[in-house]
């Protein structure tokens, strides 16, 4: 029996398979944007064909297929979403372009506002009023609503966005306006904010579930489309999506939470990290993921992840918890630019999987990153993805010489400014991970993973004064391994309307209990197995606006004092994120949440290697750029064993995957059979 999962990349598609026995199979597939489903089942076929078994057969022994999807990411970022109308209290319109009244660029006076996903014609105020406290003020006025619903019917939109003022409290004007859409215009997708972010602030809960109207018919097709291709194909067992926050649920919940789904892949890479930190008794971690067009960076601190509401994409607030990572526009289809100023740029534009890089031979002309590499000697474009897929060198240097030529430098100098300058790019962003959170870089070890990370890790990291670099063995596709460690998770919240009194310890009591009756029988509904349960609060000081968000986890909810602890939990939370903490200062209880977590047995304890009985010898040689050009020795990843130790400069190459060292640079091989590198 196998559990397989599936992470979407903008230029592959990666796949996993586990056995019970722990034996475990990659497999890669060129990314198909135009229907990702395209490509996952090409990749299973090939996945299938590498286990000497037909797809369905693999199929119809896997016991889980987990998948991250990056429609909804792509939706937004290439605005592609569906056309969107909004109902919301009347006066209340244009609080999307209102926003919070802050620029990201604040003392930048000539930045442009950002577009909004509805424009305001679409934007339909409806006579109704809710107080803070739930009690209704101005009833639902159905006339009101009917000329709403009447000029949405003639705009044609295929999408609508409900969010009434202070619904979290009480959502009934919401679901009735809601079954008023949906009996009127029974084709027309319904997100409500009360069933996508039913807490307090009013920018947040509009602009999220605006973008859940946005991206859930994409995300609903595709997911509808491949769980059906996957059943046709012998998929008996059930189909799970990553989400956000790293957790996974079933089809029809991650397309009712679609906004959940952006960064569905990336979440996969971080649960992996988690188990990385697990297995390596290294509890402080930078994960560094590159691909083809981004690279993904984020913080394993103490083992754990931390998830954060605070995310968005595209310009767009996107107020669901979520794993706090960081998205770069570099990867190894970044292409290298000199605009007419005589400025040197590498990125944001990406050549992504078509038509790819030069080198890939698909009618691309432009320069990138992996072009610089096969230009310095880095790959070897004979032996790109085992020697399946050979790499065009000679269309990498004419696309090098036209970038050289624009900067008057020599092909290998113009190859090395672009290594340089990306490196310098992705380090500046492990800066804002970590420098910018009071986070010291030097006392963490980089976990290179995603397939051009090991290219360039080891010189991000010594940019960084990061001296240790760790490669998992599944390093090209740990997204799409680490989805097999993730658990089921589903999260609700609710907030404390207090009017300035602070919370009893009966309030926090009953609401907790509440919210944690709401999620474990959700989750039971889909799931049989442990439930655990996770508690957090959302609080700031009286004078504050903004909460940050409190574990609760280790509290006795029985003892006199809960509101105290709970208060002193904040305190220190506070102090650790600001160096301080003030308290005499009153404490605001806002959002309580619970997440109810289904436990998912290991796919497979994860095998030590064999250890070495020789010593590693090189597979061959060739030139690499190294500010000179020198013959380095090259190994064979698959021929590494424990014990083995490699002096820098050298390249160690796998079928998916390439890691570059320098001068002094050490790699010992670890009794997991992954690579453990001491920078010089």
């Amino acid at each position: 029996m196998f559990t397989i999962g599936i992470d979407v990349g903008g230029t592959y598609t990666d796949l996993v398979a586990i056995e019970r026995n722990g034996h475990t199979v990659f497999a890669k597939s060129p990314s198909t944007p135009q229907d990702q489903s395209l490509g996952v089942m090409t990749g299973l076929e090939e996945l299938a064909r590498r286990l000497g078994l037909s797809r369905a057969e693999m199929l119809g022994r896997t016991d889980r297929l987990v998948h991250g999807t990056t429609v909804a990411t792509n939706a937004l970022l290439e605005r592609k979403g569906a056309p969107v109308a909004l109902l919301t209290t009347q006066g209340h319109r244009d609080v999307i372009e209102m926003r919070e009244g802050l620029k990201d660029d604040r003392y930048n006076l000539r930045t442009a506002p950002p577009e909004p996903l509805v424009p305001r014609e679409l934007r339909f105020g409806v006579r109704e009023r809710i107080r803070p406290d739930g009690e209704v003020l101005i009833p639902l006025d159905h006339d009101s609503l009917g000329e709403a619903i009447a000029a949405i019917r003639v705009a044609g939109v295929t999408s609508v966005a409900i969010c009434f003022l202070h619904s979290y409290r009480n959502p009934a004007h919401e679901i009735a306006a809601a079954e008023r859409l949906q009996r009127e215009l029974p084709d027309i997708s319904v997100s409500r904010s009360s069933d996508v972010l039913p807490q307090i602030k009013e920018y947040e809960r509009v602009s999220t579930t605006i973008v859940n109207a946005y991206v859930e018919p994409a995300v609903r097709r595709y997911l509808t489309n491949l769980e059906t291709r996957l059943k046709e194909a012998g998929l008996a067992n059930q189909l799970f999506i990553i989400l956000s926050h790293g957790g996974m649920a079933p089809v029809a919940e991650a397309a009712r939470l679609a906004a959940g789904t952006v960064l569905s892949g990336p979440a996969g890479g971080i649960s992996g990290c988690r188990r990385c930190a697990e297995l390596l008794g290294i509890p402080d971690l930078v994960p560094f993921d590159m691909g083809g067009t981004s690279t993904d960076i984020s913080l394993i601190t103490d083992g754990r992840a931390s998830l954060s509401a605070d995310g968005g994409l595209a310009d767009q607030r996107i107020a669901l918890r979520s794993l706090d990572i960081a998205s770069i526009a570099a990867g190894g289809g970044s292409i290298a630019t000199v605009d007419a100023g005589g400025t040197f740029r590498v990125g944001p534009e990406s050549a992504g999987s078509v038509p790819g890089p030069a080198c890939y031979g698909n009618g691309g002309v432009e320069a990138t990153v992996t072009d610089a590499n096969v230009i310095l000697g880095y790959l070897d474009a004979s032996a790109f993805m085992g020697g399946k897929r050979p790499l065009d060198r000679a269309a990498s240097e004419a696309a090098v010489d036209r970038l050289a030529t624009s900067l008057g430098l020599s092909r290998e100098d113009a190859a090395a400014g672009v290594y340089r300058m990306v490196n310098l790019r992705m380090a500046d962003g492990i800066r804002l991970m970590t420098l910018r959170r009071g986070v010291d870089p030097r006392r963490y070890a980089m976990l290179s993973f995603g397939g051009a990370a090991g290219l360039h890790a080891a010189e991000v990291a010594r940019e960084l004064e990061i001296k240790r670099i760790i490669v998992p063995t599944a390093a090209s596709v740990l997204s799409a391994w680490g989805m097999l460690t993730s658990d089921l998770r589903y999260e609700v919240s609710c907030t404390h309307y207090s009017a300035g009194q602070r919370i009893t310890q009966s309030e926090v009591r009953s609401i907790f209990a509440d919210l944690e009756g709401q999620a474990t029988g959700r989750l039971q509904s889909w799931f049989g197995g442990k439930v655990v349960v996770e508690r957090s609060a959302e609080m700031r000081y009286g004078e504050q606006i903004f909460e940050i968000d409190v574990p609760l986890d280790d509290l006795d909810w029985a003892s006199d004092d809960i509101v105290d602890r709970i208060e002193a939990l904040f305190h220190r939370r506070h102090e650790e994120l600001y160096t301080y903490a003030s308290r005499d200062q009153e404490v605001v209880f806002v959002n309580a949440r619970v997440a109810a977590v289904g436990i998912i047995p290991e796919a497979a304890s994860v095998s030590r290697a064999t250890p070495a009985l020789s010593a590693c010898a090189p597979s061959g040689k060739r030139n690499a750029f190294f500010g000179a050009w020198k013959e380095v020795p090259v190994y064979a990843a698959n021929l590494l064993r424990p014990g083995h130790e490699i002096e820098g400069p050298a390249i160690v190459e796998a079928e998916t995957t390439t890691v570059v060292v320098n001068v002094g640079d050490r790699i010992t091989i670890n009794n997991l059979g992954w690579l453990d590198i001491s920078l010089a």
